[in-house]
């Protein structure tokens, strides 16, 4: 198991989705609302025979494993349970059953504002996320400048994170998460909604991060990139595991099968 950095093993994972039966009121004007306030208030007492659910299995008995070093691509349509994976690799999410081990530490790009605090400073962010990595203060004062430059906000630095742009908060998150050592590196599409510029520059962050035999897990719609940037890719269908090998294979099958709408190129 030394050269293992992933071990994913009947990964499952449900969340229930409530429903309102037939014959409850839709639509209602503003009139309707202030004049049904006191009846609504009142049905809440009494939900349990007004809501139905149902269980939806976000990832169904998934199992892979992902050796140090590897760079692999998680590929499929929204909704198909590529960033729940990331959260449960991530500990952000517990599986429901099944579980995946991790060797490494993991620095971690998923959603926008993950693991930031909106009231703290980039600067103090930035000693926050890698204190939380299990990094010694003198350890990311000697990646400090180097986050900072990537990121390029510098200007902004002493600013409260709350007052960025969506891109900047992704450009100082993304070089937080590939700058403070991680050993295995987890990217959600997040990154697309940067700029073209700072969009290479990430991918060939990635490219060294991976070129120094780190791991890197990096979920994509963008079939282009994935076959330039990972040698293998996994594909996710409703939740289900349903090819994993090289990357322009995968690609091939899942573009056969009718995902065409997914693949931007």
């Amino acid at each position: 198991m030394s050269d293992v950095a992933i071990a994913v093993k009947n990964l499952s994972k449900s969340f229930k989705i409530a429903h309102q039966r037939d014959g409850l009121p839709g639509y209602r004007t503003l009139r309707d609302d202030l004049i049904g306030l006191p009846q609504r208030m009142l049905a809440r007492w009494k939900r349990n025979g007004q809501l139905t659910s149902e269980t939806f299995w976000a990832l169904k008995d998934v199992s892979f494993e992902v050796k140090k070093g590897e760079v692999v691509g998680i590929i499929g349509r929204n909704g198909t349970g590529k960033s729940t994976l990331l959260k449960i690799l991530s500990r952000i999410t517990e599986p429901t059953s099944g579980g995946a081990d991790i060797y490494g530490r993991i620095g971690a790009l998923l959603e926008v504002g993950t693991g930031f605090h909106p009231e703290l400073t980039g600067r103090e962010n930035i000693f926050m996320n890698g204190a939380i990595l299990g990094m010694k203060r003198v350890e990311i004062q000697r990646k400090f400048a180097e986050i900072v430059a990537f990121a390029g906000i510098d200007k902004f630095l002493d600013t409260p994170v709350k007052r960025y742009s969506t891109g900047m908060y992704v450009r100082l998150a993304f070089a937080v998460a590939a700058h403070l050592d991680p050993e295995i590196l987890l990217v959600d599409e997040v990154l697309a909604v940067g700029d073209t510029e700072f969009q290479q520059k990430c991918l060939g962050k990635m490219h060294d991060v991976s070129a120094a035999g780190r791991t890197v897990i990096f979920i994509s719609h963008s079939m282009e990139v994935v076959s330039r940037l990972c040698p293998r890719a996994i594909w996710l269908h409703e939740g289900q595991l349903i090819s994993d090998g090289p990357s322009d294979a995968v690609i091939a099958k899942y573009s056969d099968a009718g995902d065409r709408s997914a693949i931007q190129t």
